[in-house]
């Protein structure tokens, strides 16, 4: 019996009609649009698409978007110079830099120069700590479209074995903090992980999130297992879909899956921003 699919366009396009309704109260309560500042570094083409898609995202809900192009020779020191003024202003409500970033730049650092009351994509050490402690925060992106996509298929995690395939700072470690979160048992691996297929076959959840194209063979899934795939490189997800979807009962497309709920995320948590900052500075005021 085939999967049914996670379908991230359907359930982000539910999230972005109802984001644009608040956006539109938000507006006639106070007087402006929420603003998110996107900064991207060089020329990569796929940063490029990807800044391109979340602008023209913000058009669609009405959230106010400001654009920073910097050129590829930027370097650290000019960088989060560029991003504490974003943070600085108290017009922009929340700050996106497009990752990866050339690599002769400190990428942790830039992240550490965004206000952590402006960090809508989740990628501060704070942001981090709050979803370890299961704390109000902003979560990850990717990882915080992954949950609400698992929430609207109504997904039990509580008492279920999650295995996350990926321990980077922004998607692997947040994703399973998450899950942790919600009392699922959460196993990571990684590069250095031995026997891989005998962890996944083990797994109630399977997140994928390397960009490896394959890694996760089908016939390691469980039956009945649900199957994440955040990987994406050569158009390609990180498991092997045909295979993996006969045996899974859930399990998420690529491209249409993961990758609308992180958007949709990143801009839902640009309007909570907005509203925490309006709120904290009329209770100042």
């Amino acid at each position: 019996m085939a999967a049914q699919l996670l379908d991230g366009r359907a359930v982000s396009k539910a999230m972005l009609a109802e984001l644009r309704a608040d956006v539109v109260e938000f507006g006639r309560v106070h007087g402006r649009r929420p603003t998110l500042a996107t900064v991207l570094v060089g020329d990569d083409p796929a940063s490029h698409t990807y800044v391109r898609m979340k602008v023209n995202r913000c058009g669609q809900v009405g959230i106010q978007s400001r654009r920073i192009d910097l050129d590829e020779k930027t370097d650290t020191k000019e960088l989060c110079r560029v991003i504490g003024e974003l943070s600085a202003d108290p017009e922009v409500d929340g700050i996106l830099l497009q990752h990866p970033v050339p690599g002769h730049i400190d990428e942790r650092a830039a992240f550490e120069a965004i206000d952590p009351g402006k960090d809508v994509d989740g990628v501060t050490r704070t942001s981090f700590a709050a979803m370890a402690f299961t704390e109000d925060g902003f979560a990850s992106a990717t990882p915080g479209g992954i949950m609400a996509l698992l929430d609207a298929y109504e997904i039990p995690l509580a008492g279920r074995h999650a295995v996350v395939i990926g321990r980077s700072a922004i998607l692997g470690k947040p994703m399973g903090m998450l899950l942790l979160g919600r009392d699922a048992t959460v196993t990571y691996c990684h590069s250095r992980t031995a026997n891989l297929r005998e962890h996944v076959q083990r797994a109630d959840i399977v997140v994928a999130a390397v960009g490896v194209p394959g890694l996760v063979k089908g016939e390691w899934v469980k039956p009945g297992a649900v199957v994440i795939d955040a990987g994406y490189a050569d158009n390609q997800g990180d498991v092997d879909f045909d295979t993996a979807a006969q045996r899974a009962s859930y399990i998420t497309p690529v491209p249409g899956g993961v990758g609308p709920m992180t958007i949709a995320t990143l801009l839902t948590q640009t309007l909570h921003a907005a509203q925490h900052r309006t709120t904290t500075t009329t209770l100042t005021h």
